[in-house]
């Protein structure tokens, strides 16, 4: 071996350890999560469905809203996914599943229309 070849040891920094995620932990995030998305109260509207309100001059008043509201949470609840729901002025399609409104028709609208994929309808005076 020639004189002017050294050897020295290389140190390798220690190989990272996979931290074991405790799956009890994760399982009770995910449960945790999906608890509060479905417990959330506040129905959104869709940008369609506001642009059809807007359009037909459709506006519910905040107690109408409320009830509507928990209506489709009581749905929900109940396994409902998709469900029409009749008010004295118009009609909603709601993703019970996603707490939003589709669409809306006014009443006149919707006496012609057929409704498709809704598993359940909520009636409202």
């Amino acid at each position: 071996m020639d004189s002017r070849i050294s050897t020295q040891s290389i140190y390798s920094l220690p190989k990272p350890t996979r931290r074991n995620v405790n799956q009890q932990q994760t399982v009770s995030f995910h449960n945790f999560l999906n608890n509060e998305i479905r417990n959330s109260s506040v129905l959104k509207i869709s940008k369609h469905a506001q642009y059809r309100m807007d359009t037909r001059g459709i506006d519910f008043s905040a107690e109408k809203w409320l009830a509507i509201q928990e209506k489709v949470k009581e749905a929900r609840i109940k396994g409902v996914k998709d469900s029409l729901v009749i008010t004295q002025d118009a009609a909603l399609v709601v993703s019970a599943q996603n707490n939003t409104v589709i669409t809306v028709l006014n009443r006149d609208e919707a006496k012609s229309q057929i409704f498709t994929n809704i598993n359940g309808t909520i009636l409202i005076d």
